[in-house]
């Protein structure tokens, strides 16, 4: 047979590389609780679709006649994948081999590995482990120099949150530009108790003083908290599936369709559970999520970044089969009133929807702004008006459903009031400039003071405008366009995300 010899060599260097860092290193990579690199690719690929590129590439050890010994591979691994049927990028970094550090490193193939879903317009999955071809003092005693730091390839990590959808799973402990990586993304995600996360780990941050574990330091509570990561799961099987199902919502790239799916409920479906979503008594919370799980298709809910800027919902849904972005108030955290993390979170994730053109519903219960003292340190204000500039600047179509309050400059941010304002609003709708209740004792100061019976002036003044701050007022001024029967939302949300997908 031609080239016996060098296709026997191939198929050597291809088995060497699969023994990645070698028998202990695994051992003690799953003595971790850990799954190493290419179980952690076949777990997230469909079966037998992965396609390696540059197997073969590392550091080969030779004998005197210069044949071959040993091959130790790159400590990165990436290829062509399909996920969930869709034609992706996976990259996966192998902490058997030198932890990830740079001296294990063949710069080129992290690059290729951004640059290929850019230029073809494919998903990007990153499977974080290690320091992400960071630096090493061991390095440059190595180089026997110092030098100026640099990102090569990371204009392709810009590029392509620009252009395709960047999924990044921390799977270990990160650090340096394998945090970075992580935070470059659309959607990150970590493990409970197995992912860290740091600028700087625990030995560096010694040397300022500050003595803390990897938990204590970096751990998935911290970060999934502060909004540098989206989602904080239980196991790494549940972190691939959170990538599919973050995937499922979204185009392969800027300018394509997001993928509809068969429905399988009906857009005339009416929900009886959702005439007493709402108590009528206004200082009473209830669960949006509930309303959520009623309103769009059922089981299609996919929140993201639960964990932080909680007075705000932001998720994924379907209707009629159809791709939504949701934005939502959670009237059980400070009465989902803005703060700033919330206002952050909500821009963010407003871009989002607006990069891959998917519409946005918002179903609102929004008092204000937080204040107080610790949400004007937090610059609530700047945050929020962001928030509010972000709304205003979407170009996607929008659907508000105001479920009761929507109060002051936040209250306003339901949508841009310039555009055809596609909105309903339940009988529970309570709105203005600020809540009626905080202001009531200041604006009839004089009358109440100048009464015999204080508490039944009081109460009389809030019997008159209790009447006036009914819903049904405002909607004969034709100042809110329609009140429904909050069992008609469903089918009317269902009409929107039909319109929606002709207008894009």
């Amino acid at each position: 047979m031609a080239w016996k010899k060098e296709l026997d060599e191939l198929k050597k260097r291809r088995t060497l590389a699969e023994k990645m860092g070698g028998a202990d290193k695994l051992k003690r990579q799953h003595g971790r609780g850990k799954l190493d690199v290419r179980q952690r690719v076949a777990k997230m690929a469909d079966a037998g679709t992965f396609r390696e590129i540059g197997k073969v590439a590392g550091k080969g050890t030779y004998d005197e006649d210069g044949d071959l010994v040993d091959f130790t591979p790159a400590n990165f691994i990436f290829g062509k994948a399909e996920v969930a049927g869709r034609h992706t990028v996976l990259a996966a970094d192998d902490f058997t081999v030198r932890g990830g550090a740079a001296d294990a490193a063949i710069w080129r193939k992290s690059m290729l590995a951004e640059q290929m879903a850019h230029e073809w317009k494919m998903p990007i999955i990153r499977l974080i482990d290690g320091t992400g071809g960071g630096g090493s003092v061991k390095m440059l005693e190595d180089m026997g120099l110092t030098y100026v730091p640099y990102l090569p390839g990371w204009e392709h990590v810009v590029k392509n949150l620009d252009t395709v959808p960047v999924v990044s799973l921390a799977l270990g402990s990160v650090a340096g530009l394998g945090a970075a990586r992580v935070t470059a993304s659309h959607y990150s995600v970590m493990v409970k108790g197995l992912s860290h996360m740091f600028t700087a780990g625990p030995a560096v941050v010694a040397a300022i003083g500050e003595t803390h574990d990897k938990e204590s330091l970096g751990g998935a509570e911290i970060h999934t908290r502060n909004g540098a990561v989206d989602d904080m799961v239980a196991s790494e099987e549940e972190a691939f599936e959170a990538a599919r199902k973050f995937l499922s919502y979204l185009p392969s790239a800027v300018g394509k369709k997001a993928p509809r799916v068969t429905p399988i409920d009906k857009p005339t479906r009416k929900d009886n559970s959702l005439l007493s979503a709402v108590p009528e008594n206004r200082r009473e919370a209830y669960s949006m999520r509930k309303i959520l799980q009623s309103v769009f298709d059922k089981g299609s809910v996919f929140e993201m970044g639960r964990r932080w800027g909680q007075s705000s919902i932001t998720a994924f849904a379907r209707l009629d089969g159809w791709p939504i972005a949701v934005l939502a108030s959670d009237p059980s955290f400070m009465g989902g009133s803005w703060s700033a993390d919330a206002a952050r979170k909500i821009n963010r994730f407003i871009a989002l929807a607006n990069q891959f053109r998917l519409p946005v519903v918002h179903l609102v219960d929004n008092p204000g702004f937080m204040i107080g003292l610790e949400a004007e340190k937090a610059g609530t204000i700047r945050h929020g008006v962001e928030a509010l500039n972000g709304i205003y600047r979407s170009t996607v179509p929008w659907a508000s459903v105001i479920i009761r309050k929507a109060y002051g400059v936040a209250g306003a941010a339901m949508s841009d009031h310039t555009k055809f304002q596609y909105r309903f609003a339940w009988p529970s709708g309570d709105w203005g400039s600020l809540p009626l209740e905080g202001g009531i004792e200041v604006a009839y100061k004089a009358e109440l003071e100048a009464a015999e019976d204080r508490q039944a002036h009081l109460d009389a003044i809030r019997t008159r405008l209790d009447k006036v701050r009914s819903p049904f007022r405002t909607a004969e001024a034709f100042m809110v366009e329609d009140i429904i029967d909050p069992r008609e939302t469903r089918p009317l949300l269902c009409e929107f995300a039909n319109l929606a997908q002709e207008r894009l």
